[in-house]
């Protein structure tokens, strides 16, 4: 009976260190035991014991692995291939209504093309910068190229997620008719993960900003001009494409 015991023991461990092949998107290869995995997240023990998490939209397939003389791929060695690919690019397309006090209403469309980090620590948290260009159609056509930082998240590391977005920056002015101000967005969303970069986001947004518009004032038989401050405040929806 010991014998038996002993016997279905060893099979028993044999059969829980087989190990297998983690094939990742960014191509690279992990090779170790996969302790527990689900819709989310895979976790490896190495043959050192020791334990990694990768997001389960990073694991391109899992291979059984059926030849134990291969050699050894440590995963120490993988992380500076992923960390190689952590800049990214977001392509932002967006319009709505915009509400100026004193003018005519109108509407408005915004173009953002914002450079930036893939991940932070172990989350696809963007941060980075760049150009826009933004008009805004009311009693007279107005247009903004607004210089900015950027912040991009979702609230979990899922495929399908909720995400969170905030912009803040100065938008210039393009006609010496009116001048530029502060510009700030912020935005709710939901967001897709097609791979471990690449993301399309359809989010509501809301967007603000200054600027200076000339006007005449009459002043008994006098007519002169003068550039009043005024706030461009335009709700609607967007379209962004991560790659």
């Amino acid at each position: 009976m010991k014998k038996v015991l002993a016997i279905v023991a060893i099979f028993t461990l044999c059969v829980c260190a087989h190990a297998e092949t983690i094939v990742l998107r960014t191509g690279a290869r992990v090779r170790g035991t996969i302790v527990f995995q689900n819709e989310e997240v895979v976790i490896v023990r190495d043959a050192n014991g020791a334990r990694f998490q990768y997001p389960r939209a990073e694991v391109e397939q899992i291979v059984a692995d059926t030849n134990a003389e291969e050699e050894e791929v440590a995963v120490e060695d993988e992380q500076p291939e992923m960390g190689t690919k952590k800049a990214q690019i977001i392509l932002e397309l967006g319009g709505g209504p915009t509400y100026v006090p004193n003018m005519t209403n109108g509407g408005a469309f915004s173009v953002d093309l914002l450079v930036g980090s893939h991940h932070i620590g172990d989350r696809h948290i963007f941060v980075g910068g760049g150009l826009g260009y933004h008009g805004a159609f009311t009693d007279n056509k107005f247009n903004f190229l607004p210089i900015q930082v950027a912040l991009r998240m979702p609230f979990m590391e899922a495929k399908h997620a909720p995400t969170f977005g905030a912009s803040l920056g100065y938008g210039i002015a393009l006609s010496k008719n009116y001048l530029g101000g502060i510009y700030a967005g912020i935005d709710f969303g939901y967001r897709y993960q097609i791979n471990p970069k690449t993301a399309l986001t359809l989010s509501v947004f809301v967007q603000f900003q200054q600027a200076k518009v000339e006007q005449s004032v009459i002043v008994g038989e006098n007519e002169f001009g003068d550039k009043i401050g005024v706030n461009f405040l335009t709700p609607g929806a967007k379209f962004a494409l991560y790659f």
